[in-house]
């Protein structure tokens, strides 16, 4: 399982730096679209309809996003108080249990998230002339990116990767 396992996990890594990359030009995108909007409010006072929308939108997509890579590089949130005080051998086994509860909501948010992507795309966001599907796609894309994740680390674990360990760079001598 480990020859398939590790390149997969690579292509993984790989989508979960682009989504990173992506969430970070939304963030600078709608800084500059807000920015925008207080300069043609403030100074012009002639301020766009479609700013608002847009940055909305685009904060949706970054924030979804993410949550998807937090997911996949172990940044999410979590209860960690039992894995302090129950033995070495407790913890892959409450991660898993984890992995499992993120995988089932987040398959809930594909779920859910298309079904509204669904029913909504004949109905347009006034100011930005887009479907209103626009506006649940995030979480449908970034739903299935935490399956993804989710699935990845549930089946590293199985295979004995060190899934649960922080990286070397992140751990500090005492």
């Amino acid at each position: 399982m480990r020859n398939w396992l590790v390149p997969v996990s690579r292509v993984l890594r790989a989508i979960s730096t682009g989504a990173l990359w992506v969430a970070g030009f939304g963030l600078v995108a709608m800084t500059v679209i807000v920015a925008y909007q207080v300069y043609m409010r403030f100074v012009v006072n002639a301020s766009p309809s479609w700013t608002e929308g847009g940055a909305i939108m685009i904060m949706s997509w970054f924030i979804f996003l993410g949550a998807a890579v937090g997911v996949r590089e172990n940044f999410h949130m979590g209860f960690d108080v039992l894995l302090y005080v129950l033995p070495r051998g407790a913890k892959p086994w409450l991660r898993a249990i984890s992995d499992v509860a993120i995988f089932a909501f987040a398959f809930g948010m594909v779920f859910y998230g298309g079904e509204l992507a669904i029913r909504y795309w004949s109905t347009r966001i006034p100011v930005l002339g887009l479907p209103q599907t626009f506006t649940y796609l995030p979480i449908v894309v970034s739903g299935f990116l935490m399956c993804l994740f989710s699935l990845e680390r549930l089946l590293l674990r199985f295979a004995g990767e060190p899934v649960d360990e922080p990286p070397a760079e992140l751990v500090t001598e005492a």
